[in-house]
């Protein structure tokens, strides 16, 4: 129906009112025509999108009428569409949707005169401002929502109480991480830069879990390909320089990086040794930034951490004991004479020559070197531990062989 060439603005009301309907169907049909992304829609989905168009079509018609109706447009617009048409819909495809509309009504108006054709952009101007308000909306919701879905996250993996839900939690949060694991734990700085710690951790190869305790600030770091890989980047860069190069995002104190797990689901191991050693660093004067949560054996395990205990007897104690008593009892002497090769060869009545064997011997082994004073305290850590393990064990022996019928 074109417009008449001359009336006035109840007139103008009137007749838009009575093409409102031929309008939304043209607007269709240019969809159809027009924008693929449409046409491939379930019917739904189209559906709710024709809805948003004869509803943009009413608003204008009530804006038209009273101009101040402005701040109600996003709410006049986009009420009528379902929620899950903002998460289907990208905000592109609505820009486009608006310029299709604003086509078809000025190509209905043509003739009528400027002041309608103005009146129609700038009110199109004002639709897609809103259209933009309503999708940031959605993702600083869905920001927020995200934030606090991975800080459950992180503290169910913190705490070692990950459900069966965990998996489908990590999932949605977008983790591109898969294999090995570890989790990194150090300060929060003053002006902390999330954004920044994500970029660093993706170029790096590795995808990341941030979780910020007060002062406290937790990583789980994961395997992920790098979108674009320099030419210095190994394939798989370890845990320990990935650290290196994420210490900068971290504020001033200790650094501590649990030991790497095989895949997400173990990572509460990781947890317990990197936060067990970050609450014991400072017991160690020249601990380096980062530091290995292993390295720091000793001190937790005075300080009482049974994972460091087992840790220590299982990978020093044990395995030296398996392979021959000689290597245990050169180790305890060697350690007890200050690392001195002479008193050690004396108190075994062997050559030095055999000291130096025997010790070569364990750190082939169990890989620490004994002639180190760091890596000293932690074997002899390790055999004291042991040797109360199996002491206690040997005394609860008779009791157990009293009790049997």
């Amino acid at each position: 129906m074109p417009a008449p060439a001359s009336m006035d603005k109840t007139e103008t009301l009137a007749w838009l009112r009575r093409i409102s309907g031929d309008l939304a169907t043209a607007t269709i049909q240019r969809l159809e025509d027009t924008l693929p992304w449409y046409a491939d829609m379930p019917p739904a989905r189209r559906s709710a999108v024709g809805l948003v168009a004869q509803a943009g079509i009413t608003s204008f018609i009530s804006w038209y009428e009273d101009p101040t109706s402005t701040p109600w447009i996003a709410a006049d617009i986009f009420a009528v569409a379902p929620r899950e048409l903002l998460r289907s819909v990208s905000l592109q495809q609505t820009l486009q949707l608006i310029r299709v509309t604003v086509e078809i009504t000025e190509e209905r108006v043509a003739g009528k005169g400027e002041h309608l054709r103005e009146a129609i952009l700038l009110y199109s101007r004002d639709v897609a401002f809103a259209a933009a308000d309503v999708y940031a909306r959605a993702a600083e919701a869905r920001g927020l929502w995200d934030a606090r879905l991975e800080a459950l996250v992180v503290d169910s993996i913190l705490t070692g109480e990950a459900d069966e839900e965990l998996p489908s939690r990590i999932a949605a949060l977008g983790w591109h991480g898969h294999g090995e694991v570890a989790v990194l734990v150090g300060t929060t700085p003053p002006q902390f830069d999330i954004d920044q710690l994500r970029r660093t951790a993706r170029k790096l190869g590795v995808d990341v879990l941030i979780g910020v305790q007060g002062s406290r600030l937790v990583l789980v770091l994961g395997r992920a390909e790098p979108p674009t890989r320099p030419d210095d980047l190994p394939v798989d860069l370890p845990f320990t320089d990935i650290a290196k190069r994420l210490e900068p995002g971290f504020g001033p104190g200790f650094l501590v990086l649990g030991p790497t797990v095989p895949a997400l689901v173990e990572a509460s191991q990781s947890a317990r040794a990197s936060l067990a050693g970050f609450a014991v660093a400072r017991a160690w004067r020249h601990a380096p930034r980062p530091v290995e949560a292993d390295d720091l054996l000793p001190e937790r395990a005075l300080a009482g951490d049974p994972l460091a205990k087992l840790t220590l007897v299982e990978r020093i104690y044990r395995p030296l004991q398996a392979h021959s008593a000689d290597l245990v009892t050169t180790l305890w002497s060697y350690l007890d004479n200050g690392r001195s090769l002479e008193a050690t060869a004396r108190e075994l009545f062997v050559h030095p020559n055999t000291v130096r064997y025997r010790l070569k011997r364990v750190s082939e082994v169990i890989g620490w070197d004994a002639t180190g004073p760091r890596e000293a305290l932690i074997l002899q850590t390790a055999l004291i531990l042991g040797s109360i393990g199996t002491d206690a064990a040997r005394r609860r022996a008779p009791q157990t062989r009293r009790s049997a019928p």
